[in-house]
């Protein structure tokens, strides 16, 4: 028995075992509902202080070249304890492993005590073409069950871009509605979908209207710390925007950066009682990385000790 669902590219149908996956954690409550979702229901129980935020690591760009063994030992070292894998570095959290390298996967996260919140796929839903926007669909629904089986809690996609000769209104529905299809799907298996701000698309009110059709609750922002986040009215007009939407991750560069305010984000953060993963996706190139995880957490933390003062 199947479902049919409207999307831009046609008819998508839903196996009975994807629906019955879904149905179980729908029953669930609140599990793969956006994090934000939770942390709202909870404000008016305790005070906003970003206890709850943590820091971590996307695989992109410090530990692109570390095997899986060595990111998790020096995730550990640098007390940065949670990782999004980003496809195609050298841990080979990939697509193709094999059930008993799956389960391999989860036992070394377990072994070190680092949270492994799921794969950074590279796929995106911008494209005119229907067998390219397909193709990224299926991806995306393979890279859901590789979360689902290494431990993670989501999925990272982009929007992508705006293209030549289609209203940007066309795009945005399509990114919404692909959006919305692999939110339902991802929620079976207790997968967050995770649109990372990117791409041509990534000034905040495209995003805001991305998210306003993609409504499925299971679909959350991830906060990328673009230049685009100051432009208009600059960045608590536009993090306020999405920011009922956040998910389990955010990403950002090296906090101690001068091109963006971080001190600033993480006071609205706090503000807001964030309770996720903030990943260091750092662009430098420090001779010893474990060294700078370390200082980019002591230098977090005395964000987070400064906003809350």
């Amino acid at each position: 028995m199947t479902k049919t669902l409207s999307h831009p590219i046609g008819q998508i149908t839903m196996s009975h075992t994807d629906r019955r996956h879904f149905l179980t954690a729908a029953a669930g409550g609140l599990a793969a509902a956006p994090l934000a979702t939770a942390v709202s229901m909870a404000k008016d129980k305790a005070p906003a202080s970003g206890a709850k935020m943590r820091l971590g690591l996307c695989t992109y760009l410090w530990g692109r070249d570390w095997d899986l063994p060595t990111l998790v030992t020096n995730c550990k070292k640098a007390g940065v304890l949670a990782v999004e894998t980003r496809t195609t570095h050298k841990h080979g959290v990939e697509r193709s492993l094999t059930k008993a390298q799956r389960k391999d996967v989860v036992k070394r996260f377990a072994d070190a005590g680092v949270t492994h919140l799921g794969p950074g796929s590279n796929e995106r839903f911008d494209s005119p073409n229907p067998a390219k926007l397909k193709k990224s669909i299926e991806a995306t629904k393979q890279f859901i069950m590789l979360s689902h089986d290494t431990g993670g809690t989501g999925v990272k996609v982009k929007p992508d871009s705006f293209h030549k000769g289609v209203p940007h209104e066309k795009t945005i529905e399509q990114i919404g509605k692909t959006l919305n299809l692999l939110g339902e799907y991802g929620a079976g298996y207790g997968q967050q979908i995770r649109l990372e701000v990117h791409g041509g698309c990534s000034h905040l009110p495209d995003i805001k209207a991305i998210m306003d059709v993609a409504d499925h609750k299971n679909v959350a922002v991830c906060w990328n710390c673009n230049g685009q986040d100051l432009a208009g009215k600059g960045l608590e007009h536009n993090f306020n925007l999405v920011k009922d939407r956040f998910g389990a991750t955010c990403h950002v560069r090296e906090l101690d950066g001068k091109n963006y305010p971080y001190p600033e984000l993480v006071k609205l953060l706090v503000k807001m009682d964030y309770a996720g993963w903030v990943l260091l996706e750092c662009r430098g190139n420090p001779k010893d990385r474990v060294a700078a995880m370390i200082a980019q957490r002591e230098l977090f933390a005395k964000y987070i000790a400064q906003a809350k003062a």
